[in-house]
């Protein structure tokens, strides 16, 4: 089968940064011209300028053994300490770290002296449970700063943490307990999330409970955080309140250096096998490209600025934007329990007027929803503190973008969307805001440093003005090392495709436009044969939403006898427009759109209105499951689902 990608869509936008912005950037010009010229050593100095080594690296990269790779290897440095310590050291321990907003309203400040003491206090706590170098520590808990404190905590000690999304069922963390070998959990009683209090130690207790299945429990410990006043079950001998122990702790504690390819996490991503696959980073080239793009991407300036990522620690882009990016660099970042929408829509954006936000960071899944209530909303907040935009998680339409831009950054902030995965670590493709003129709904260049290209099954280039494969064709700092305990299905999952090209394959679909820059175009597994055309989803999902009427949409390929797949999609209408119009009417008039804007080929087969789409608690679209409902078979697992209960309500829809 061809792996060209048909093009459907044109965006002929541009939007070049302000001439004060790009004076002022933090990435100036010749940064491409420098990692260009000898990309090792422009690694190798963003590795010294930004980081602390206790001992030197003499050597960038080791690709002497590929797919495995070591950066910086004979170099030693701490991680935690170049989070904190140095900042402390360097007379900025009055800086604000954490600004914490919990749900119900609570807050705390907690300065990089305070949340240095803190951590040290912590990890002598560990090391009193035994947990040395290489043991593995599993982390459950809300999005309180004790999260935070517990990931430097484990790292300080040249531990490797295994952070569960507090999301996830007993049986999910059961089975990355059992897998990282985990000696001690560290979980909460409960946190907040739509006003209520979501219990955390119960699911701990069940993943812990009675094996039965020669399975050798691990857990020695289990550290406790009194956050949701929940009653809770106690193991004695087992189980500790953090408050009981941690503020009684020395605050004595000295960072030992590391090797640099020192194991820091595993974080497990779904396996198509069913199993989750743990991918594991260690510690110099992480935390090298964690700063770097948290620095450049975001044109931070640590003095002035408030970051803020909305991600939660459970997934990667709160290990790399959340907790080590933002602390390397020293920023003062906002750190949110809750959901956007409680105890009111507008949330988030009271935390930015009460915080002055200055950089905000979220999916496009979000922005959408908030596309669905209105401008309205985010208008009754004063949002002018925000200076730069960023996206994350999937290809954002350009109807989003440029909503994002219009309401959220009063029309003239520059916004960067993002492409990385977990596996990559940290950014890869971004516009650089004082230097890129944007285009809404393009991630558009590879970042100084990185080696990007698009191929078509062969691994041949598929050159500008075509569709195909995303590959990543050298190796870069913050790479997954493998995945834990499994190094074949490391190489046969990403590497095995373009085996003789030695290229990296990210299983998503791109194209590049005429000027070279890149489009996402989703999961290649999301790409749709349609009469023998290959279509992207995210160019149809653009698409609907472009209409006035669609807030949010889905779409994914059918079975169909006649053209192979037909496209069926499932959209969400605006409440502005569900009051005046029908449903069948909009459907039709949806149907009549797509063609006339990107072709009769892409008119969908059925397009169904829907009050919600069945996304995961970090906000992705699960469309196989959708798929499913329109081939009209039995809906398959729906346990990682935000709400198990929206398939039955699509499905009672779609009938």
């Amino acid at each position: 089968m061809s792996s060209q990608i048909d093009h459907l869509l044109d965006e002929t936008r541009r939007f070049p940064p302000a001439e004060e912005f790009a004076a002022a950037a933090v990435a100036q010009p010749e940064v491409y011209e420098r990692a260009g010229a000898d990309r090792e050593a422009f690694w190798g100095e963003q590795a010294r300028e930004l980081l602390h080594w206790k001992k030197p690296f003499t050597r960038v990269l080791d690709w002497s053994t590929p797919p495995f790779a070591k950066w910086f290897d004979d170099g030693e440095l701490n991680v935690s300490y170049n989070c904190l310590d140095r900042h402390v050291e360097a007379g900025n321990g009055d800086r604000v770290a954490i600004l914490w907003e919990g749900e119900p309203g609570d807050s705390r400040r907690i300065t990089y002296a305070e949340l240095t003491d803190e951590v040290k206090r912590v990890a002598n706590v560990l090391s009193g449970f035994g947990v040395g170098v290489g043991d593995r520590v599993a982390i459950y808990l809300p999005m309180i700063p004790e999260a935070v404190a517990a990931m430097l905590a484990v790292a300080r000690l040249g531990a490797v943490h295994s952070v569960v999304f507090g999301g996830f069922s007993a049986d999910s963390l059961r089975s990355r307990i059992d897998d990282a070998g985990a000696k001690v959990v560290i979980t909460a009683d409960g946190g907040y999330r739509k006003g209520r209090v979501s219990a955390l130690k119960p699911a701990v207790d069940q993943a812990l409970g009675d094996r039965g299945d020669g399975v050798q429990q691990t857990v020695e410990h289990v550290l406790v955080v009194k956050r949701g006043e929940n009653d809770v079950d106690w193991v004695e001998g087992r189980d500790v309140w953090w408050h009981d122990i941690v503020p009684a702790a020395s605050v004595d504690h000295e960072a030992q250096a590391f090797p640099a390819e020192n194991p820091l996490f595993i974080l497990y991503t779904s396996g198509t096998t069913g199993k989750p696959k743990g991918i594991l980073h260690t510690s110099g080239g992480y935390l090298t490209q964690a700063a770097y793009t948290h620095r450049n991407v975001f044109d931070l300036k640590p003095e002035t600025d408030v970051f803020w990522c909305t991600a939660d620690i459970g997934w990667i882009t709160g290990h790399t934007y959340v907790t080590y990016g933002p602390l390397a660099n020293g920023a003062t970042q906002v750190l949110y329990e809750g959901t956007p929408d409680a105890p009111h829509p507008g949330r988030w954006w009271e935390v930015i007027e009460k915080y002055g936000v200055t950089i905000f960071y979220t999916a496009p899944t979000a922005i959408r929803s908030f596309m669905k209530i209105g401008r309205s909303v985010p208008r009754k907040f004063d949002l002018s503190s925000i200076r730069l935009l960023g996206s994350v998680g999937e290809p954002i339409n350009p109807e989003a973008w440029m909503w994002y831009r219009e309401v959220i950054g009063g029309g003239d902030t520059p916004i960067v969307d993002t492409w990385w995965q977990t596996e990559t670590g940290a950014i890869m493709v971004s516009p650089l805001p004082g230097i890129t003129a944007t285009k809404p709904g393009s991630a558009q260049v590879p970042l100084p440093g990185i080696a990007i290209d698009v191929v078509d099954e062969t691994g041949e280039e598929v050159g500008n003005g075509n569709g195909g494969l995303l590959v990543i064709t050298e190796p870069w700092p913050s790479m997954l090392r493998g995945i834990w305990g499994d190094p074949e299905r490391y190489k046969e999952t990403y590497w095995e495709k373009f085996d003789k090209q030695g290229f990296y394959f990210a299983g998503d679909g791109a194209r590049l436009d005429e000027d070279g820059d890149l489009w996402l175009l989703g999961r290649v597994d999301d790409v749709m044969n349609v009469s023998g055309h290959r279509l992207s989803t995210a160019e149809i999902e653009s698409s609907l939403v472009a209409h006035e009427a669609t807030a949010e949409a889905a779409v994914v390929g059918a079975s169909d006898e006649t053209t192979g797949q037909a496209v069926v999609a499932f959209v969400i209408i605006k409440e502005s427009y569900l009051s005046e119009h029908d449903a069948a009417g909009l459907a039709t008039q949806l149907r009549q759109w797509v063609g006339e804007q990107i072709g009769a080929i892409a008119r969908p087969r059925d397009v169904y209105i829907v009050g919600e789409l069945p996304k995961t608690r970090s906000g992705k679209i699960m469309r196989r499951l959708l798929r499913d409902v329109a081939e009209g078979r039995e809906v398959g697992d729906t346990t990682t689902l935000a709400d198990t209960a929206v398939m039955s309500i699509i499905s009672a829809q779609v009938k």
